[in-house]
């Protein structure tokens, strides 16, 4: 199979590393751009979410954000699929939890980095995905996709940028400075 036989291009925009999202967004452009192939962007988040479908519970991914943090947002699998809950954000795996009252799944690397406090926080209200499930998938990617490549809902190829949710120490620093 050669790369011009491809129909389309999906690509995680984040959260996530800002290094890797700048790279991987980077070279999906290119070569949407250059073979003139729709392009469509997938939250970080929603992708492992949709890792653990079909589910009773709350869905709630957790990627380690560093600094003691976490990216999350939350989710419940419905008949037409997956419903988002909220916003995604950023805070400390406390913050992130805060609020869960009902039996909820986590996943993600923050799920497993902050296991045992997440555990101690909800007692029997949390339960953690298999291993498999906690690495994003790039077939989940693929699937979140398909849908939005049927309905021929593509992003513009020349906007399609990162989401990174906060600012990277760079730009922290040059607010301070000026």
């Amino acid at each position: 199979m050669a790369v011009s036989d491809v129909d389309g291009f999906a690509v995680t925009v984040g959260p996530g590393s800002f290094t890797g999202l700048r790279i991987g967004i980077s070279a999906i452009k290119g070569l949407a751009w250059s073979l003139n192939k729709p392009v469509v962007g997938i939250s970080s988040l929603d992708a492992l979410a949709w890792q653990c479908t079909p589910n009773d519970y709350l869905i709630c991914p957790l990627i380690d954000a560093r600094k003691k943090e976490v990216y999350f947002s939350r989710y419940r699998f419905k008949r037409n699929g997956l419903q988002k809950y909220g916003v995604e954000a950023v805070a400390s795996p406390f913050e992130a939890v805060r609020g869960v009252r009902e039996p909820s799944l986590f996943v993600g690397t923050g799920a497993l980095l902050y296991q045992e406090r997440i555990s101690a926080e909800l007692g029997e209200l949390a339960h953690f995905a298999a291993p498999s499930q906690h690495i994003l998938r790039a077939s989940s990617v693929a699937g979140l996709s398909m849908a939005r490549f049927d309905d021929q809902n593509t992003d513009d190829v020349r906007l399609l940028v990162p989401h990174y949710i906060r600012k990277s120490d760079a730009e922290l620093k040059k607010r301070i400075i000026n």
